[in-house]
């Protein structure tokens, strides 16, 4: 697999994301993407081979090895890195949709094709969801699958191949016992951050939302208030133009300057 593609797909997503996303894309890519490339990989590198039973019943080895190992752990590390990282691609494929709408209407139509706003905000909240699933998700099938995160050095298998009950031995156990520690605890930081970052977008869009319908009232009643205060300086409602025409310049000026002292006297 070329893990190149997974880098540049979620470098592309880095400059849509909030700061608190950011971070998430830097602990991926460097506490679990380069650990994995770097560590990860050679640690587990032929752990069939490395895997031994004290019998030489054929067969023994294969079937104790696929018992306790359904699925190898460094692989299903390498699943979820996957999974994880491709709810970003949606945010990705939105951005291009927009700029793809944008060409074929030969105008602009957003402030920024990659604005968090309107649709582009629901398709970033639920890629974070998404993520934040996978991350539990697979937290729970790791523990569910090998009986918690600690690689045991001794594992006793009496399956139906094997004599009777016999003792079989996995390579480095203390070193891949801290590796799928260092795995639960960068994942446990990427769920952290994923609903701090959901929180803040659901909040600011919430704040957003109170302001606009606070700043519509204080619009609404600061007209209310003008006509009341224009009502009760003896005011007309009939705009300038007629008074003059009707009244004549001289009596629309008479009338407007006692209005004015009138309101003076009222207000003082």
């Amino acid at each position: 697999m070329s893990w190149m593609f997974l880098r540049d797909l979620l470098s592309g997503v880095n400059q849509y994301s909030t700061g608190i996303g950011r971070i998430w894309l830097a602990v991926v890519f460097i506490f679990r993407l380069l650990i994995y490339m770097v560590a990860a990989e050679h640690v587990w590198k032929d752990e069939q081979k490395e895997f031994e039973c004290n019998t030489r019943q054929p067969g023994c080895e294969n079937v104790c090895f696929d018992y306790f190992f359904p699925i190898s752990q460094v692989r299903l590390w390498a699943l979820q890195l996957i999974m994880v990282s491709t709810p970003s691609l949606l945010v990705v494929l939105h951005v291009a949709y927009r700029e793809g709408r944008e060409k074929r209407h030969r105008k602009k139509l957003y402030v920024s094709t990659g604005t968090m706003d309107g649709g582009l905000w629901y398709t970033y909240l639920i890629s974070l969801i998404v993520k934040t699933g996978f991350e539990i998700g697979f937290l729970v099938l790791f523990y569910k699958l090998y009986n918690g995160f600690s690689v045991p050095y001794l594992l006793k298998c009496d399956l139906k191949t094997c004599p009777n009950t016999v003792d079989c031995f996995i390579s480095k156990p203390t070193e891949k016992t801290i590796f799928i520690f260092f795995l639960v605890i960068t994942s446990c930081l990427c769920i952290v951050l994923n609903i701090i970052e959901l929180s803040f977008l659901v909040l600011k869009c919430f704040i957003k939302c109170c302001v606009q319908k606070y700043s519509k009232k204080l619009k609404s009643s600061g007209c209310e208030c003008h006509n009341l205060k224009y009502i009760e300086c003896g005011g007309t409602w009939a705009p300038p133009l007629l008074q003059n025409h009707h009244s004549g310049p001289a009596t629309s000026t008479a009338q407007t300057g006692e209005t004015r002292l009138t309101c003076d006297t009222r207000e003082g």
